[in-house]
């Protein structure tokens, strides 16, 4: 994850578009694709975003070195989609009820389309983050950039070139170390690696 990017270096529109092509292929229940993906790549876009999304103790280091990615793209899901497609006739739920999903899986896909994004950004040698909007500011952030109520924001994702003078510094957390696949993989029945 890059949370220094340089201002300097735009991503090209053709390079962006591929990148959102390939997330806009996630897989999806039902084919339902229930995400939006709202993208800020003009100065004052991401300007409108930053501002919607400053609290008391900004700017920081953290906010330094990402407001400068040239791309800001939106995760937004669409809950209403997902249930308006499970009322349909070949899935039969006629009731439409959120206690159906016990995983929420208009957010999981659209987890999936920003991975798909990651990892197109990583293919090409761009820098990427994807960051959390907190609870308390989602409603601003709507509010600001037109998103409709139906929608979620799931999250961000940064994208540009990382900073070549100031890389990102490694994260502190990475000490804890990486768990290893004999502590994370169960075979047979939980418990067995």
């Amino acid at each position: 994850m890059c949370r220094r990017f340089d201002a300097t270096r735009p991503v090209a529109d053709e390079v962006l578009d591929d990148m959102l092509d390939l997330a806009t292929r996630a897989p999806s229940a039902g084919h339902t694709q229930g995400w939006e993906l709202l993208v800020l790549s003009a100065q004052a876009e991401r300007r409108v975003f930053w501002d919607a999304t400053r609290t008391d103790g900004y700017p920081d280091r953290w906010l330094e070195g990402v407001s400068a990615a040239p791309v800001l793209v939106l995760a937004l899901s669409d809950p209403t989609a997902y249930l308006d497609r499970y009322a349909e006739p070949d899935k039969g739920w006629r009731d439409r009820s959120t206690e159906r999903w016990p995983i929420p899986y208009w957010d999981t896909d659209t987890a999936m389309s920003v991975m798909i994004l990651l990892l197109a950004a990583q293919e090409r040698a761009l820098g990427a983050l994807f960051f959390g909007v907190p609870g308390a500011l989602h409603d601003r952030v709507k509010e600001v950039l037109a998103i409709p109520d139906r929608l979620r924001i799931v999250g961000v994702v940064a994208l540009g070139h990382p900073d070549p003078v100031r890389p990102t510094p490694r994260s502190p957390s990475l000490r804890r170390g990486r768990r290893g696949v004999e502590r994370m993989v169960h075979r047979g029945r939980f418990g067995r690696h």
